[in-house]
């Protein structure tokens, strides 16, 4: 694979400057398949008054709960730090790289690596200290997974930023699981796991080596507020998004071959582990990371974290399909409460989820949906009858929770 071509499809790296004084700091359950959970199972996962109790710690739910027993029996299994893990291969050859690649004035690394830090999060580290607005999108309920009003579990590693760049860190990893609502097929999950690096420079850091360089600055004469900082000067801007490239291409040709303080500004950029190993290892589901299935585990025991790995795949045992159609409520509805109805009942024997069909009566303008939801199990051939049973929980929850009216 062309560097280039890898850079533009694993990275999908944002590029931003990074200022300290800008205030950007920027389980393992299993359900039982045969058995259908009660409609009101699901429905107290919301219920005020209620506590969630995670990672020892107890959380009184609110009118913004919405975590599910599915994504709980997630938090806190870390697959990143389970060794032989494919994703904690990922991970270690890419700190091998930063190790090796990256070593400060007395010859220690340069970048520090945390990846133990803790998935519950306030709601103030995960957009307030990244300047999202308080009506920004990405803050809704639909996207995220909130254990109340001001917690919740993080959406992204960069709710981390504010507070290492507060405690005085320049340049450092930050490896986690992160969790958000969205679509099922092979390549979405409810949790998934980031790695993001960051970097400052100081003035004398950036122009070290250019030519009358004591003469340049990181910003021009503008304003600052608590909202934006000023803005960089162009010879800044370049020299950074120049770091920026380079050391993207030099951790991609790694992996593939040759294929705060005022008087700082720096580059930061996000990778997601499972893209990364499923183009590495040809992964084709991301179910599979989630698997305990011997002959999915042991392909990664591999005595050098760099030996070429290219995953075996099982036996492709038949898929199940049962379409549901419902009409819509007349408000309230987002598809994204009915992806994650489904994955909490059917769990990971639901591969995939298709809307095929929209329509809207001509007379009542109700509007109906039909959804194509593909069974399939990792491990072993599913009966009709098993599948029978998931899918009319299904149908029931999704009258009893979301207040569609049944086309069944």
């Amino acid at each position: 694979m062309m560097v280039g071509s890898a850079l533009r499809q694993v990275t999908r790296a944002c590029f931003y400057l990074l200022s300290k004084a800008s205030h950007i700091s920027r389980g393992h359950q299993h359900q039982a398949w045969g058995s259908r959970p009660a409609a009101s199972e699901l429905a107290a996962q919301a219920a005020p008054g209620h506590m969630v109790e995670l990672l020892g710690k107890s959380y009184p739910q609110d009118d913004h709960t919405n975590l599910t027993q599915k994504v709980l029996s997630r938090v806190g299994r870390n697959l990143h730090n389970q060794q032989h893990h494919p994703l904690w291969l990922i991970k270690e050859r890419v700190k091998e790289h930063f190790y090796k690649q990256y070593v400060g004035r007395f010859g220690t690394p340069l970048f520090s690596v945390y990846d133990d830090l803790s998935p519950v999060v306030t709601t103030w580290q995960n957009f307030d200290s990244l300047l999202i607005p308080a009506h920004h999108p990405s803050r809704k309920k639909g996207d995220n997974y909130y254990l109340n009003r001001t917690h919740m579990l993080r959406a992204h590693t960069s709710a981390h930023q504010w507070d290492l760049l507060h405690a005085g860190l320049d340049a450092f990893l930050v490896v986690g699981d992160v969790y958000r609502r969205d679509q099922i097929d092979s390549q979405h999950y409810p949790v998934f796991h980031q790695l993001e690096a960051v970097r400052l420079f100081s003035k004398h850091e950036l122009f070290a080596g250019i030519k009358d360089g004591e003469s340049l600055q990181l910003f021009e004469q503008s304003s600052r507020s608590a909202h934006k900082q000023e803005t960089h000067t162009m010879e800044a801007m370049k020299l950074v998004e120049f770091d920026l490239k380079q050391t993207l291409t030099r951790l991609v040709r790694h992996l593939f071959g040759d294929a705060g303080a005022q008087d700082r500004i720096g580059w930061a950029f996000g990778l997601g582990l499972e893209r990364l190993a499923m183009i590495l290892y040809d992964i084709p589901d991301i179910r599979l990371f989630w698997s305990e299935d011997e002959r999915f585990l042991k392909q990664f025991r591999v005595s050098d974290i760099n030996q070429k790995v290219k995953f075996q795949p099982l036996s492709k045992y038949p898929a199940v399909i049962n379409d549901i159609s419902f009409w819509l409520p007349s408000e309230n509805y987002a598809e994204n409460d009915f992806y994650d109805l489904v994955r909490t009942i059917g769990g990971d024997l639901v591969e995939k989820v298709d809307l095929i069909d929209k329509f809207e009566h001509p007379k009542t303008h109700k509007t109906s949906h039909c959804y194509r939801i593909t069974y399939r199990h990792m491990e072993r051939t599913l009966s009709q009858r098993e599948v029978g049973q998931v899918h009319q929980a299904v149908q029931e929850a999704v009258v009893q929770l979301l207040g569609v009216e049944g086309r069944f």
